[in-house]
């Protein structure tokens, strides 16, 4: 790798920072004493601080080395999230912070006892300045018997009110707004209060609220079928039931295999139908409320556990709050964006281009980057680093792509952009993918892929492969030969 040194030009591609830019820099990220004096004269300086922190993860001969490179890339479009700006090499002042932007609660199990326990977590992830993200769907619908209290449950969106003013405390408290999304499962009986949540005036502020859709809901919406409203049959509802009856119970996949539920040699949970409705009436109130208040969004849920290069070892529910990083249970993920307005040269002119060797190489070295920065998670919670520790999740992506195409004189939405748009995204995910193999080879692989699975009969039905190929429930492969074989994403 070239050597680049620290003494490449400040700033991204030369062009100053906004007065609106540099009001959130010294608001957000600059890192500042007790009193609020500041500590760091300018951007370049807080570049020093993360470059610095950062390069203390290598070995200690190569630190300056990576100081540099880090550095460079810092000054050259690479732009960590904001808690790896914020918090790394700030511990001194900020010992609780975390790097980690993204997180998923572990699944709330349905009990009182799980669902506090949950809020708990919660509180100590928003503390350390982490987005979090639940399914809620796990709880068993309003009205439904609470057997050891005599009582009827209030439902899962009255535990969503606390959770919201959890946040809401411990935001104020902070000085950052936490962040916290809630995913529901569009077959719960309580799927029609979870879309209208938000017409309530105040109500559920602290979330951002998303839909999971499988494509069974989809298929019945454009067939226009009846859509059953579901929840697993507790044990003491199973002896008034008919197992064998699709209109009293159906089988599915669910998230949780509770103590006293039914489940099936495939993975799948017995539950009872609550109740019936046309799917497209569903689809047109979710339409409704999106169109009305923006919310709640949609998870293609099948399609996210379809494409996941972890399919074997986990079942993803639930995102982080801005819904792009989906993630398992205590899944934690760190992100970075590389600034797509610092690679055009001779901008706006006849001769303006794209430079794809410096965009190569800043993505390969951030890439090392943000793999170093897992070590620095200080994650709250011991299930989340062993989370992040276990898979090394970290999320490229880039910005800047409509200020880069101006730059380059192409038309947003030609043809020539979509190509563009394309090539930046195959660049990066290949260069990323490269710069993994080289840190495999240096640091070892990800702990996960070194570990032997024993394949189950729910392996066997979401990937039909494995039989083909000769294997058998029982049998065992190691988990570099499951991501890297198949994974459809890998395919």
């Amino acid at each position: 790798m070239a050597r680049h040194g620290a003494g490449a030009p400040p700033g991204n591609g030369g062009i100053p920072l906004q007065p609106a830019a540099r009001d959130v820099w010294a608001q957000k990220y600059r890192l500042c004493a007790d009193d609020g004096t500041p500590l760091e004269a300018d951007l370049d300086a807080t570049w020093q601080r993360v470059a610095r922190a950062v390069a203390a993860v290598e070995r200690p001969e190569r630190r300056e080395h990576w100081y540099g490179e880090f550095l460079w890339a810092l000054r050259n479009g690479a732009i960590p999230a904001g808690r790896i700006v914020a918090n790394a090499g700030a511990q001194d002042r900020k010992p609780a912070t975390s790097t980690v932007n993204c997180t998923v609660s572990g699944a709330i199990r349905d009990s009182l006892d799980d669902i506090l326990g949950k809020l708990h977590e919660a509180g100590l992830t928003l503390k350390a300045g982490c987005g979090i993200g639940y399914e809620f769907s796990t709880l068993r619908p309003r009205g439904a018997l609470v057997a050891g209290a005599g009582a009827r449950t209030s439902g899962p969106l009255s535990f969503m009110d606390v959770f919201d003013r959890m946040c809401f405390t411990i935001s104020s408290a902070g000085g950052r707004r936490g962040a916290q999304m809630a995913t529901f499962d569009v077959a719960h009986p309580d799927v029609r209060e979870f879309i209208r949540a938000k017409r309530e005036d105040g109500r559920l502020r602290q979330f951002n609220l998303s839909l999971l859709l499988g494509d069974d809901f989809l298929q019945a919406v454009e067939d226009d079928a009846a859509w059953p409203l579901l929840f697993p049959v507790h044990p003491r509802e199973a002896a008034g039931l008919d197992f064998a009856d699709p209109a009293q119970v159906r089988w599915r996949d669910w998230p949780l295999h509770e103590d006293g539920y039914r489940v099936r040699a495939d993975g799948k949970v017995a539950c009872k139908v609550y109740g019936t409705l046309r799917a497209r009436h569903l689809w047109d109130l979710l339409m409704a409320a999106t169109y009305d208040f923006a919310e709640p969004g949609i998870l293609l849920v099948d399609r996210v556990n379809q494409l996941n290069n972890n399919w074997w070892c986990e079942e993803i529910r639930a995102t982080n709050p801005c819904g792009e990083q989906p993630l398992p249970p205590y899944g934690a993920c760190l992100l970075g964006s590389v600034n797509l307005t610092a690679f055009v040269a001779e901008p706006f002119g006849v001769n303006a281009r794209f430079n794809w060797e410096r965009f190569r190489q800043v993505v390969r070295i951030f890439t090392r980057l943000l793999d170093d920065v897992v070590e620095l998670s200080n994650l709250p919670l011991a299930a989340q680093r062993a989370e992040i520790v276990a898979k090394r999740r970290h999320g490229m992506g880039f910005l800047g792509l409509g200020s880069a195409l101006a730059l380059l004189r192409l038309r947003y939405g030609s043809a020539e952009a979509c190509r563009f748009t394309e090539q930046v995204s195959r660049e990066l995910a290949l260069t990323g993918w490269q710069v993994a193999l080289e840190l495999a080879r240096e640091k070892g692989p990800a702990p996960l892929l070194a570990q032997e699975f024993a394949i189950t009969a729910q392996m066997l039905r979401q990937r039909p492969e494995l039989a083909a190929d000769g294997y058998q429930v029982g049998d065992r492969l190691p988990g570099r030969v499951l991501h890297a074989r198949y994974s459809r994403y890998m395919q």
